[in-house]
């Protein structure tokens, strides 16, 4: 008989040994099949529950704000008007991004590829000198689980009354702490949800809509669909999406260098680690700094012990560092046994100036650059953008043809596009033949209005004299002149072709 099989194994994991023990006998199978000890210890680590204590420092606050900030934006930006309309909205319908006074249309592509450019390489430069920063302050995954912990604290409890919660059999007090819990947990992911296709569709209709449950289907599903999505990544998966689904996680590591700022532990300093008396001089006793509270480990969001070293499951949160600091003031140590460092300054022995000079390393300096010639280069190129676009389409079942009059007639369709907020009164003319011009000056579609942020197609016929221009293809320009209602002129000219029979 396998003896493993009566032995109890705590099933938090990296908790510190805090969690209660619980009988696991389907590692015993595993462990007969020939499962390796990592393997095992991996399953067990997805199994656990990690239940993180709430902790107080600087970079808890800086959560906090960063919560605020970032929720204040997200949930705030949709109900801002601009001109009349909502400030930001992706019609998807229309096929136009209004972004407050700026409307892009399918023809922007090219900036939706330079802001995807421009934000690789803000993961490059920020992970190269602060590792996974934007995972422990503003990443939604951690945001939104933030908020659901602040809940779940204030409802049941901390750590440890959570955990003797979770154990203790289901009764009515048990029951009521779930229901309230989860029903909050719910109307902020509904409303999340709610927000979230308000960027899509304008948001105070969708809440008219709301309000008289008179929304489409397809609303009601993307609606329902991101409040599931949020419940269950900040309610139940919370560190496992940080740990095995976000690939972030995984390919972070080429991009961190001994110079690169993240939360570290500072093993000269805290090794060999133990538990004493206060009144003790540790160093004496051969003792390090650290006491082997596992403080650090119970505050972790993602459960893991920093004093192994930097880890891909760390989001650099920094909450071990608050409560590091915290033990080391009660115990009249000085502060930063856990900190923000590199890992050349712990092996080195460099002070925190020293360090910071080190950031500047060719590559982060490479970043920085092409990043602002990048950024720079956008804001130009969307400052100075037209508002006013025209495609030429010529009308292939009518290449040229002769008309009364000893005129050559071609014919094109003119897709015109207003990126203005105001309608735009147009002219047509065209250039590059002897006598050419865009119909009769008196024709309806010789002088036409768009209006604002939209298209209009409209045929145009062009003509020439026949007997002024050899037979064959001659190069000629189509000239759109626009004068919006602030008396502004803009002229857009398009070079295309015109076909002389023989």
């Amino acid at each position: 008989m396998n003896t493993e099989s009566s032995k109890p194994s705590t099933s938090g994991g990296s908790q510190g040994g805090s969690a209660s023990p619980t009988w696991r006998p389907q590692v015993v199978s595993r462990r007969q099949k020939g499962t390796s000890p990592q393997v095992e210890q991996a399953l067990a680590d997805v199994r656990s529950k990690v239940y993180p204590r709430s902790v107080s420092g600087i970079y808890a606050r800086w959560r906090i704000i960063m919560v605020f900030v970032t929720q204040i934006i997200f949930y705030g930006l949709p109900w801002l008007q601009w001109q009349g309309r909502q400030a930001v909205l992706f019609d998807l319908g229309a096929r136009k991004f209004y972004i407050f006074g700026m409307v892009l249309w399918p023809q922007d592509v090219v900036y939706l590829a330079v802001l995807l450019v421009l934000s690789a390489f803000s993961l490059f430069l920020f992970t190269a000198m602060a590792g996974r920063l934007f995972c422990g302050y503003a990443c939604p995954q951690t945001v939104y689980t933030e908020i659901f912990m602040w809940v779940e604290r204030k409802i049941e409890g901390d750590r440890l009354a959570r955990i003797r919660l979770d154990e203790q059999p289901w009764n009515t007090r048990k029951l009521g702490l779930k229901t309230a819990k989860h029903s909050i947990w719910i109307l902020i992911a509904f409303w999340t949800g709610f927000t979230f296709i308000g960027y899509f569709a304008p948001i105070r209709e969708l809440g008219a809509g709301l309000l008289a449950l008179s929304l489409g289907p397809w609303q009601w599903f993307w609606m329902v669909f991101y409040a599931f999505a949020t419940w269950g990544n900040a309610g139940f998966m919370r560190e496992a999406v940080c740990k095995y689904m976000c690939p972030y996680a995984r390919f972070q590591s080429v991009m961190v260098d001994d110079d690169t700022f993240v939360v570290t532990y500072d093993y000269k300093r805290g090794e060999p680690r133990g538990g004493r008396s206060r009144r003790i001089d540790h160093k004496e006793a051969g003792m390090g700094d650290c006491v082997d509270c596992t403080l650090c480990v119970q505050v972790c969001p993602t459960g893991i012990d920093i004093r192994d070293g930097l880890q891909y499951m760390c989001i650099g949160c920094g909450a071990c560092v608050d409560a590091c600091d915290q033990v080391m003031e009660k115990m009249d140590y000085p502060k930063g046994l856990i900190r923000y460092t590199s890992g050349s300054a712990i092996t080195e022995g460099l002070t925190q100036s020293q360090v910071r000079r080190r950031l500047l390393r060719p590559r982060v300096i490479a970043y920085t650059l092409l990043l602002l010639l990048i950024a720079i280069g956008l804001v130009v190129s969307l400052a100075t953008r037209s508002t006013l676009r025209m495609d030429v389409i010529r009308d292939r079942g009518a290449l040229g043809r002769e008309v009364a009059g000893g005129q050559i007639e071609n014919v094109y369709r003119l897709q015109i596009i207003n990126t203005s907020e105001s309608p735009l009164t147009l002219t047509l003319d065209a250039s590059g033949l002897p006598g050419i011009l865009v119909l009769p000056a008196d024709h309806p579609e010789r002088q036409l209005v768009v209006e604002g942020s939209a298209n209009r197609l409209i045929p145009v016929v062009v003509r020439a004299p026949a007997g002024d221009s050899a037979p064959g293809l001659h190069d000629i320009e189509l000239k759109l002149t626009a004068m919006s209602d602030q008396g502004r002129e803009t002229v857009l000219t398009e070079a295309t072709s015109f076909y002389v029979p023989r």
